[in-house]
């Protein structure tokens, strides 16, 4: 099967003070010849320390990024993000109605009863239900405002989600929770996924394979069986033996 996407020799920059931006001299890089792939149906793990260019990479596949040289080649719809703290991600002023209905307007392909129908129906595979159709952020708990997170991205039908630290806000039971629902949904709907986290017992627990990334470099990559069972560079090694699992 061909990749949901595919990353070929990704490099970044970022300008520092006012410098030209076509002036590569005069920036910062981030990422450094990055190349992956992913494929329909597969969880791909993003691992590596705070600052090695994660983010940037996130950046760069959903489109938000201006300076950066490479080749990035979606092959489904639009990629959707799922980040880490789903109350900061929700519109506060409007019900989770509005909120997921808001992506299906901008798509304008559906009437207005079809939208709400498909707003009824993504409740329910969320495990939440139609009576949370009129209610706002602020009356939900955090596992709840993460399943609407997962519900505003799933709601597109798009190939490819990006989940940002997805469940590290949430505590162990609710994490199993929204995993378990995450895994199901990739089932459902044939998503594939890109799952950023610093936990790498859920990345093992989740994920099919593993890259490792540091200073914008993808430095190892590989199945889970492998990273976990078999790493080969040093600071792979390093990660697992602060995480207590290798």
């Amino acid at each position: 099967m061909e990749p949901v996407l595919e990353v070929r020799n990704l490099s970044s920059w970022y300008s520092e003070g006012r410098s030209l931006p076509w002036k590569k001299e005069d920036r910062q890089q981030v990422l450094r010849d990055v190349s992956f792939d992913i494929c329909p149906g597969e969880i791909v793990g993003l691992v590596g320390e705070s600052g090695s260019g994660k983010t940037t990479l996130c950046r760069a596949i959903l489109g938000m990024l201006k300076e950066w040289d490479g080749e990035i080649i979606h092959r489904t719809t639009r990629p959707q993000m799922v980040f880490q703290d789903p109350f900061s991600s929700l519109n506060p002023a409007h019900t989770i109605g509005w909120i997921l209905e808001e992506p299906l307007r901008v798509q304008g392909k559906l009437t207005k009863p079809q939208r709400k129908a498909a707003v009824l129906e993504i409740l329910e595979q969320v495990g939440l239900g139609a009576e949370y159709y009129g209610r706002k952020p602020s009356e939900l708990s955090g596992g709840q405002r993460q399943r609407v997170s997962i519900a505003a991205a799933v709601i597109t039908r798009p190939g490819l989600i990006v989940a940002d630290e997805p469940v590290s806000a949430l505590d162990v039971t609710i994490q199993a929770q929204i995993l378990e629902l995450l895994v199901d949904l990739k089932k459902k709907y044939n998503l594939s996924y890109l799952f950023i986290s610093h936990d790498l017992n859920v990345v093992y627990q989740i994920c099919s394979r593993v890259l490792v990334m540091r200073q914008g470099q993808i430095l190892e990559q590989g199945s889970v069986e492998e990273i976990f069972e078999n790493p080969q560079h040093p600071y792979t090694k390093q990660l697992l033996e602060a995480s207590d699992c290798y």
